[in-house]
């Protein structure tokens, strides 16, 4: 009776995100939209970004951000230079060194993504970082237009939620 988004298979979990993702990216094309995709197995991520390759129409570009990175909207810029992708993800958050500070900067930049990328962009996070984002960017985050979770079902999500809270 459940449906696919809460099955405790976690192959037909990822399915489903991936397909929220791909059609949030396809929605959002011409325009800059901010998207959180939340994982915590690294391996997992790989996955789920190759089939998202495999399903999107949207050409989607990757970066990695080095973990010196202290902005991200500057790292970003420098990594592109002139070039718009029709979609943009973002991974390695979790390594950057000073990850508080670049959340800071981006906060207070937000607008400056907003104007100058015409482009979905995913930033791939995992649970500590999306803490991160709630705590120290409140503003960015609640830009995102939600959070797509790819290894836990929603249930497990909403019980995690009410353990912490």
């Amino acid at each position: 009776m459940g449906n696919i988004s809460n099955s405790q298979d976690p192959i037909v979990n990822t399915t489903a995100a991936v397909k929220r993702l791909a059609r949030a990216i396809a929605v959002s094309q011409g325009e800059f939209s901010l998207l959180l995709a939340c994982c915590q197995s690294i391996a997992r991520q790989q996955q789920a970004l190759r089939l998202l390759k495999e399903l999107s129409p949207v050409e989607i570009q990757e970066i990695q951000l080095p973990p010196s990175s202290e902005t991200l909207y500057t790292t970003i810029t420098n990594l592109l230079g002139s070039h718009q992708p029709e979609a943009l993800i973002v991974k390695g958050l979790e390594s950057v060194v000073a990850i508080n500070q670049l959340i800071l900067s981006t906060n207070l930049m937000r607008d400056e993504l907003r104007k100058q990328f015409s482009f979905p962009l995913v930033l791939w996070v995992n649970d500590d970082i999306l803490r991160k984002l709630i705590w120290l960017a409140p503003d960015l985050k609640n830009w995102a237009a939600g959070t797509i979770r790819f290894d836990v079902s929603s249930e497990q999500y909403i019980e995690r939620q009410a353990l912490i809270a």
